[in-house]
């Protein structure tokens, strides 16, 4: 008979060989269980999205306007101007980093952010005015500067792209390839085009506005510009423009707080006091009480506007209500008199702000 002192030690090792080969043996991975109302829903977008990608296409391939009828006229570019009949007028000249030119008779003349035929007719009007009897005047762009317009986001070839002539929100879709249409990474509802400060080029004497020193973002309403066709929405692009395309699944906080931007729900619950938490806080100008909370309705593309207050919120004096996806939370500056007077009622379209609301 074996003894216990001899069977204890054997038992043991054989105990503990199978633990290791236990802990050793392949596990089958956990994979993530999708239920059918959501599988449903990916469809569905991604759905959406290839209709408006169809429709971004169609919308170049149908355009016949000139894409340059509209086109700026800015420093760099190279103007190619004739007068009829009146050679010695004629000259080829270069728009100054000021955005003025010199022409014979003329002097200096500022040409920045004048079309073609706009300038054609100040020509026109100021030579009918001292020297000439309707003069016939022409006026071509012989080289256009180069633009830098960033397209960032759910679309299929982000990048920053370098356009010559008048480009819009379509002509950039269509560049960067349409809109993203890949499971859990569809394209959100809204487009935010951010726009830069302009530069600090105005003429001597010129008045300076403040609300040219700060950046602007427009708002655009995806399915009214490529479902529904509203064509107000396809903004003309200047240089530095920046499209972004933020994904679905996010809430999006701007206006007077540290850290602007869009932030991922992902499944989970999140209330105005944690949105503005992520967002850094409010700045110490910030008018937290007039907040206003932008929500897309659930069943159509309408839109309501909530007035917030953040200050009640943080005091646990008013309800921290839960966001929803795509919903916009602005704080507004202190001490501006009309935050909604662009936007009132249910906010159709876009809307543009006066301050930076970036998405990351």
């Amino acid at each position: 008979m074996i003894s216990n002192r001899i069977l204890s030690p054997v038992v043991y090792c054989f105990g503990l060989l199978f633990l290791i080969s236990c802990a050793s043996a392949p596990r089958t991975p956990n994979r993530e269980v999708v239920s059918p109302e959501t599988q449903i829903a990916q469809i569905e977008s991604s759905r959406q999205v290839r209709a408006m990608n169809e429709k971004i296409l169609m919308s170049t391939l149908a355009s016949q306007r000139d894409p340059y009828r509209d086109y700026k006229i800015g420093p760099e570019d190279l103007l190619e101007i004739n007068v009829f009949e009146v050679e010695k007028l004629n000259k080829t000249v270069r728009v100054s980093s000021q955005g003025n030119i010199s022409l014979p008779l003329l002097g200096i003349l500022r040409v920045k952010d004048l079309t073609a035929y706009e300038l054609e007719k100040e020509i026109r009007d100021l030579l009918a005015e001292k020297y000439l009897q309707d003069p016939q005047v022409s006026v071509f762009i012989k080289e256009y500067r180069n633009q830098q317009i960033s397209v960032i986001g759910a679309v299929e070839k982000p990048g920053v792209y370098e356009v010559k002539g008048q480009k819009t929100v379509l002509d950039m879709l269509a560049m960067a390839g349409g809109l993203s249409g890949y499971p859990k990474e569809n394209a959100g509802p809204l487009l935010f085009l951010i726009r830069p400060p302009k530069l600090q080029d105005e003429a001597p004497g010129e008045r300076k506005d403040n609300d040219d020193q700060n950046p602007k973002t427009f708002v655009i309403d995806l399915e009214q510009l490529l479902i529904e066709g509203d064509l107000s929405l396809n903004l003309p692009l200047i240089h530095g423009d920046v499209i972004n395309i933020p994904f679905s699944g996010k809430i999006f906080v701007g206006g007077e707080v540290n850290r602007p931007g869009g932030f991922p729900l992902s499944g989970r619950k999140m209330t105005v006091r944690q949105a503005i938490t992520l967002a850094g806080g409010l700045k110490t100008e910030a008018r937290g009480s007039e907040a206003k909370l932008f929500r897309y309705s659930e069943k159509g593309p309408e839109k309501e506007v909530l007035s917030v207050d953040v200050y009640a919120i943080q005091k646990g004096e008013a309800e921290d209500l839960y966001l929803k996806e795509n919903d916009i939370l602005i704080v507004p500056k202190h001490g501006l008199k009309a935050f909604l007077t662009g936007f009132r009622d249910t906010v159709k379209g876009f809307f543009g702000f006066g301050i930076s609301l970036a998405t990351y």
